[in-house]
């Protein structure tokens, strides 16, 4: 399903992603829609994907039209083949529509689900669950990608530091993590010879909705900036300048790295 919103082109965005076409998932809140509005920001034409927040990628789309870019939400539930194939449907008519671009440029694996269970407290359907949406989804879109994304493009995959310090409080969702940081770089041995380069990002902590109920409070507050030597817990804009640096040429020598962005979180 697409949005009938969609960001009208202003005035001329001069940014390293002129011309560049973006499709972040998960764009509605949070990370994604910090990673939206920071690629659109660089002017690329970004394809803001929401699972069944419609209402908040409308918002993401008017606030980079009103500020001179062009965005527009596509609508799919990445759990299952169908809605994969939908998404890609709808990006194909994004494709044919736009008279500069023959390709995607960029794909930001960024929807995912958070799950706080220890080990004995996962369940069967959690555990599919998590898995569903954190690794299977990621892969299924990527491979419907890979024959509509450019040669010299850029995949970017949203980890976390859990795959860096063992938090047996988020047992299956850190699995999920490490499955990705691996994805990383298998893709990154695939797709060199296109000059496709991809990476992942490792945020730690950050203001979403995710970690809500660790941040409602003093206690956790003092937990979560306790964890980085910077003192501070992480915004999502945060991760997006991460991500707009690996969406643009200033990062083509670098590819099937896993780029830790906690703030140096346990070091």
């Amino acid at each position: 399903m697409m949005s009938t919103t969609q960001g009208k082109l202003e005035g001329t965005l001069e940014g390293k992603l002129k011309g560049k076409l973006a499709l972040v998932t998960g764009a509605s809140r949070g990370i994604g829609r910090s990673i939206a509005l920071r690629l659109a920001q660089e002017g690329a034409y970004v394809l803001v994907h929401y699972g069944s927040r419609e209402a908040e990628a409308s918002a993401v789309v008017r606030e980079i039209a009103d500020s001179g870019g062009e965005a527009q939400a596509i609508g799919a539930d990445l759990s299952t083949l169908e809605g994969i194939h939908a998404l890609f449907a709808a990006v194909d008519g994004v494709l044919r529509t736009r008279q500069e671009g023959h390709g995607l440029d960029i794909l930001v694996n960024n929807a995912g689900i958070g799950q706080i269970l220890t080990l004995e407290e996962t369940t069967e359907a959690s555990y599919e669950e998590v898995m569903r949406i954190n690794v299977k989804a990621p892969l299924f879109v990527t491979q419907q990608a890979l024959s509509r994304l450019r040669d010299g493009g850029r995949i970017i995959n949203i980890s976390s530091f859990v795959t860096r310090v063992a938090s047996p409080s988020v047992f299956a969702y850190s699995m999920t993590k490490g499955a990705i940081d691996t994805f990383t770089k298998l893709l990154a041995k695939q797709l060199g010879s296109r000059g496709i380069t991809v990476n992942a990002i490792q945020p730690g902590i950050i203001n979403t909705e995710m970690n809500a109920g660790t941040l409602q409070d003093p206690q956790g507050q003092a937990y979560a900036a306790g964890l980085s030597v910077l003192n501070r817990w992480g915004e999502p804009d945060d991760v997006a300048d991460v991500a707009a640096f690996l969406a643009s040429a200033d990062s083509r020598w670098v590819t099937g790295q896993c780029l830790d962005a906690s703030g140096g979180s346990r070091l």
